[in-house]
């Protein structure tokens, strides 16, 4: 079983080569069709590459990461393979360039090997408004597995890829992370190209891995980190070795946020747990700090005004004119528009426009947008005051575990779910999730580590630290 890049490079020591890697994959993915992960599995293009790194190996110029088989969320470009974030709008779409990450992995000899379900543009957090269906829990069909990113969280909990690649916009990679026991970082805004991602909210999108152990989530960072003559709001700030992982015996000062803890909404057995985790590290001689973050309650509604103010604009592109789905019912230019986006996007893409739209409008516009990225730098300056004399910042991944299909109706009840995950957009600060128990129903959950921007290295320093402390 290939469940960590550990497992693979001591499979191609003992001869193993990529291809049977690759062949193993595609037999899982095979058998668990169920889950619906994947909508495209690469099966031609996939054993081509494992073919060419194969003989890379042979010769002695195999990259850092031969034999890693990555599966990338549906968001995300992959030159001459098809791309529709999940949406009818985008059906047959085959995109025309790689995605600069999609590119650095294939540059150090990761094999790709298909495109990932997931929430329609990105928009959701159970994987549930696929216009292909919704994807189950790796560890129990019968729950959601989180999202908007589920199919790559269920693809690397049930063992179809080694690590794969999520979109995180308000929490996308970290809560179905929590909610199917496995790893998922958020790097700093900018950290990761954006180029090739198929926008939702462009000032707070980034893209990340997810992974059975934060090692190789570290290494996978650090090879898609880095500047980007392609995208403007990438960092041209050095990008460390996060690979590999120190051991560090520093004993940490980590802040944790008391209203999270406390908050009337979050799980009695996530609370429990939390605070034995918080125990233990100050019985290990660590300094645990509670502080107060009063605005927990207005996060949710400031990122849910500034997104889809963001998502309105970002969105217009698809019109039925240009590429994509047109309806055939269409007469005329408003036609086309109106017939064409009514049904080529999903209920809740189109709510989410609808409210972007209203936000943004006359008379709306400095109520709502204005006062929410106002309060958007305040939360931003409240973060790294918190930061500034602390290591980390610790706090839930998400307030319950995963729940079960179709059991939340409400949107408000849905966008609650990503209170705890929201913060570090709204900062653009890292965040990793990692695994820290099981609940008595049976389902993981998971713990935030935010970090100071472009801390990536001290974050996975401490989240490897935790994960076998935990």
């Amino acid at each position: 079983m290939y469940t960590t890049f550990d497992d693979i490079q001591l499979a191609l020591q003992k001869g193993v080569s990529v291809t049977a890697i690759v062949q193993y994959y595609l037999d899982n993915i095979e058998d668990r069709q169920d889950l619906n992960a994947f909508l495209e599995v690469f099966r031609e293009s996939a054993l081509k590459q494992a073919a060419m790194v194969d003989e890379k190996i042979k010769n002695g110029t195999a990259g850092l990461l031969a034999g890693m088989v990555v599966g990338i969320k549906d968001n995300i470009c992959y030159s001459n393979h098809k791309v529709s974030a999940a949406s009818k709008i985008l059906e047959n779409f085959t995109s025309i360039y790689s995605a600069t990450v999609v590119e650095k992995l294939l540059a150090a000899d990761a094999v790709i090997i298909g495109r990932l379900n997931c929430d329609e543009f990105a928009m959701g957090s159970s994987n549930e408004n696929s216009a292909y269906g919704a994807v189950k829990n790796a560890i129990n069909e019968d729950y959601v597995p989180g999202g908007s990113s589920g199919g790559s969280a269920t693809a690397v909990a049930a063992n179809l890829c080694t690590v794969s690649l999520g979109s995180d916009t308000g929490g996308s990679i970290r809560q179905p992370a929590s909610f199917s026991g496995i790893v998922g970082m958020k790097p700093t805004y900018g950290r990761v190209s954006r180029n090739g991602l198929i926008a939702y909210a462009s000032s707070f999108d980034q893209i990340g891995p997810f992974a059975n152990n934060v090692r190789d989530a570290a290494l996978v960072t650090q090879i898609i980190a880095g500047a980007d003559e392609y995208d403007a709001t990438v960092s041209h700030k050095e990008v460390p070795n996060y690979f590999p992982i120190q051991k560090s015996a520093k004993k940490y000062k980590i802040a944790y946020i008391k209203e999270c803890i406390d908050s009337d909404g979050i799980d009695p057995d996530i609370k429990g747990r939390i605070e034995q985790l918080v125990n233990c590290l100050r019985a290990d001689g660590h300094e645990l700090i509670p502080v107060s973050f009063p605005m927990l309650n207005v996060m949710v509604p400031t990122y849910y005004v500034l997104t889809t103010a963001e998502a309105s604009s970002n969105l217009a592109r698809f019109d039925g004119v240009h590429y994509g789905y047109r309806s055939k019912d269409a007469v005329g230019v408003e036609e086309t528009y109106t017939k064409s986006r009514s049904e080529g996007f999903g209920a809740e893409v189109k709510r989410r426009i609808m409210a972007g739209t209203f936000v943004l409008s006359q008379g709306y516009y400095d109520a709502f947008y204005t006062k929410a990225q106002k309060v958007r730098r305040v939360i931003k300056d409240k973060t790294n005051e918190i930061l500034s004399t602390n290591d980390f910042i610790l706090l839930p991944t998400t307030p319950t575990t995963a729940f079960k299909l179709n059991d939340v109706k409400d949107p408000i009840q849905m966008y609650l779910q990503d209170i705890y995950t929201v913060h570090a957009n709204l900062a653009g600060n890292p965040a990793i999730s990692i695994p820290i128990g099981k609940h008595p129903n049976g389902m993981p959950f998971g713990m935030q580590l935010i970090g100071k921007n472009f801390g990536e290295r001290e974050l996975f320093e401490a989240a490897d630290f935790l994960m076998d402390f935990c």
